[in-house]
This record gives structure tokens, C-alpha cells and sequence, in this order.
């Protein structure tokens, strides 16, 4: 039987894969007195006298709100906030199995910026910490600015973000492996959506100076007309060269190769151009930009995707998990830069020199120490940088 078919019959047989478990005994007279009314009215009046008391009597100091629209889900594309239900509750189930954070799916259905933000923004009291998940683009960056913008927890579209700091954490092993300082590679970026668009941001906040993107029309330049808003703003941070043409030609001598695009966009002869020892990232899900024998072929040194059946597997879990686990426990108003860029060097240094090599520049996604690194680099971050509250 293969995945298709076992995932079906097990979604079936599960019938959901997350549950509401009570934390409180409810067997007698005594116990309805003190977990409902009328004992309940006491935490009652302390919440409205100071809000921040909800975090110390109620779950929220715990609980993340895990929310899409349907409109960008798993390479599925828009299939709708119900369907894609079974993707957001998985996601719950990750945040409980890694770092024991609560976790809610909500399916908001609406493709309205508008009606999405205030949404969210009316049931943000409830919770610690918002995940927004598989929201198209360039609407995603619209939400979550605005979210930012009125919420006092932490607003985190996970495709970007989570994406960004494990790339993040990619790029500083393989630099360490190859030699390599960060602040002087020459990195092409395939792909200006929402992951490549925020992977890029957060590269150049970890040091990279020298980044060209390219989309499907070709090298992504500032004046080109054919460029959304967000992309005409990524060409004024890039290709201060003023590249024009298509991937082969931004590739040449490029140091690094990151690709969050289409299947099967590079060949190895493209690889070959490049500089000595070269890194590419290629995780197009679940084929990437090339194979990795492919890209071997050509001369690359190192070599990630996204698939857990090749070495350097690219994922997220090794990212959102702790980060959230870090910026609940300081009950933190915002994931901001430091944090990311904290959990990003937290990723990378549980795999130390004695380990590192070609095959194995990233931690195994059951690696038990990631979590508590990247979770207690974010607490740092967050204090350090003083977003933290307690």
C-alpha cells in the first residue's frame, strides 16, 4: 500500500489527529465548584482587573492558534480552508509531539485581506502566539504586517519564516564546510514567492551582500514592469548589477543555489558554471530544481531539499517548534529578527565539526537537543532584545 492509501485509511481511522484533553478533574460536586461556577468567577475578576493574568489562569500562556484560508496549501495550491483542515491539524500535532505547545486549527473562510485580519485580530486574546500557515501570495505579507501590527503576541507565517531560518541554518554549515564567509558568496535565489521572498530578507540580515532572484520570466531587475509589488521591492535590495537574462546566466559563478520555485529548472551543466565547490538548495516539493545526484554531477559540494529520503533535508520542523517554544516561555510580543536569526545559529550548531560533512550539514528533524536549543536561543533573543515580558 502506498502513502496515498495508508494516509487515507489512517485520516479515516483517526478521525482527526488532535484532541481537546481536560487538565482539570471533573468527577464531583466539589470539583464542578472549583472548575466552574461558581469558584470560576474568581480568575474571572482578576483577568478583567489586569488581562495579562489570562497567560497565569487559563491556557493561553500555552496555546497557538495555528490558521490558513485555504489558499496555498502543501503545493496543493487553493483548495480551501476546509481541506485544508487535515494539513493545519498535522501541524498542531507537530507542535505538541516536538516542543509540547497547544495548538488549534482554525480555517478562516475568506480570501478578503480585510475580513482575515480582523478575524484573527478579534479571537488573538485567546491565545499566545499566532501560526499562519499556507496563505497565498502577496496577500500573506499584507496579513501578516498588519497582524503585527495590531497584535500584542507573536504573528509567524511559518512558510516564510520557519523556511528562512532553517535555509539560514543550511547556508552557515555549508560555509562552514566549504570554507566560505558568509558576507562574501554570490547567491542566486530561484523563485520570488513568499518562502523565497522572506528567505532572502532574512539571508541578507544574516550577512549575505551579493544575491540575484530570478522567476519565471527570468532574472528579477529593478524597472522590469512585469514585477508584483513585492517583487519590484526585492529588486531594489538585489541585483545591484542590474543582471538581466534567465537562471543559467545568474548562475554563473554564483557560490550558492537556493531554489523554492518549480520541478526540475536546473540541469547539472548549469551547476558546472558555477563557482568551485558550489551549495545548492534545491527544495521544490517533492521534486526539487534538480536531483541531487544531478547537481553532484555538475560539482556542487553540498547538497539540501526538502525530501526526508536524501541527506540535508531542508524542514521546518526543525525551526517552528522551538521558536514558539522560546517566545511562550518569555511570553514574548513578537518573533522579531534577533529571535530568528538566534534559532537559525541554534540549528546549526547542534551539528558540530567533529559531524559535519557533505552528507549531514543539518540536524535529523528527531534530533531531542534541537528544541531545546533553538527554544532557549529564541528566549535569549527575545530578552536580549526586549520583546520578552516576563
Amino acid at each position: 500500500m502506498d502513502f496515498k492509501d495508508r494516509a487515507l485509511r489512517a485520516h479515516e481511522e483517526w478521525a482527526g489527529k488532535i484532541e481537546v484533553i481536560a487538565r482539570c478533574a471533573v468527577n464531583s460536586r466539589d470539583d464542578l465548584s472549583v472548575a466552574y461556577t461558581p469558584g470560576v468567577a474568581e480568575p474571572c475578576l482578576k483577568i478583567k482587573e489586569d488581562v495579562s493574568l489570562s497567560y497565569k489562569y487559563t491556557r493561553r500562556h500555552n496555546l497557538v492558534a495555528v490558521i490558513t484560508d485555504g489558499t496555498a496549501v502543501l503545493g496543493l495550491g487553493d483548495i480551501g480552508p476546509e481541506a485544508g483542515m487535515p494539513v493545519m491539524e498535522g501541524k498542531c500535532a507537530l507542535f505538541k509531539a516536538f516542543a509540547d505547545v497547544d495548538a488549534f486549527p482554525i480555517c478562516v473562510k475568506s480570501k478578503d485581506v480585510d475580513e482575515i485580519v480582523r478575524t484573527i485580530e478579534l479571537i488573538s486574546g485567546s491565545f499566545g502566539g499566532i501560526n499562519l500557515e499556507d496563505i497565498s501570495a502577496p496577500r500573506c505579507f499584507e496579513i501578516e504586517r498588519r497582524l503585527k501590527a495590531v497584535c500584542d503576541i507573536p504573528v509567524f507565517h511559518d512558510d516564510q519564516h520557519g523556511t528562512a531560518v532553517c535555509c539560514g541554518a543550511a547556508l552557515l554549515n555549508a560555509c562552514r564546510l566549504t570554507g566560505r564567509k558568509v558576507e562574501e558568496i554570490k547567491m542566486v535565489v530561484n523563485g520570488c514567492g513568499a518562502a523565497a521572498i522572506a528567505v532572502t530578507r532574512f539571508l541578507m540580515f544574516l550577512g549575505v551582500k551579493n544575491i540575484t532572484m530570478v522567476e519565471r520570466f527570468g532574472i528579477v531587475c529593478e524597472g522590469d514592469d512585469r514585477l508584483n509589488p513585492a517583487q519590484a521591492e526585492m529588486a531594489a535590495l538585489t541585483n545591484r548589477a542590474h543582471q538581466t537574462g534567465v537562471l543559467a546566466d545568474a548562475l554563473r559563478g554564483a557560490d550558492v543555489f537556493f531554489g523554492m520555485s518549480a520541478p526540475q529548472v536546473m540541469t547539472a551543466e548549469m551547476v558546472s558554471t558555477m563557482a568551485k565547490d558550489p551549495m545548492v538548495f534545491a527544495m521544490a516539493n517533492p521534486v526539487p530544481e534538480i536531483w541531487p545526484e544531478d547537481a553532484k554531477k555538475g560539482g556542487a559540494a553540498v547538497v539540501g531539499t526538502g525530501r526526508s529520503d536524501y541527506p540535508n533535508q531542508i524542514n521546518n520542523v526543525l525551526a517552528f517548534p522551538g521558536i514558539f517554544r522560546g517566545a511562550l516561555d518569555v511570553r514574548a510580543s513578537d518573533i522579531n529578527e534577533e529571535m530568528k536569526l538566534a534559532a537559525a545559529r541554534a540549528i546549526a550548531a547542534c551539528v558540530p565539526d567533529s559531524a559535519l560533512s557533505a552528507e549531514y550539514i543539518m540536524p535529523m528533524a528527531f534530533d531531542p537537543q534541537v528544541i531545546r536549543a533553538v527554544a532557549d536561543a529564541v528566549a535569549a533573543a527575545a530578552r536580549k532584545s526586549g520583546v520578552a515580558r516576563i
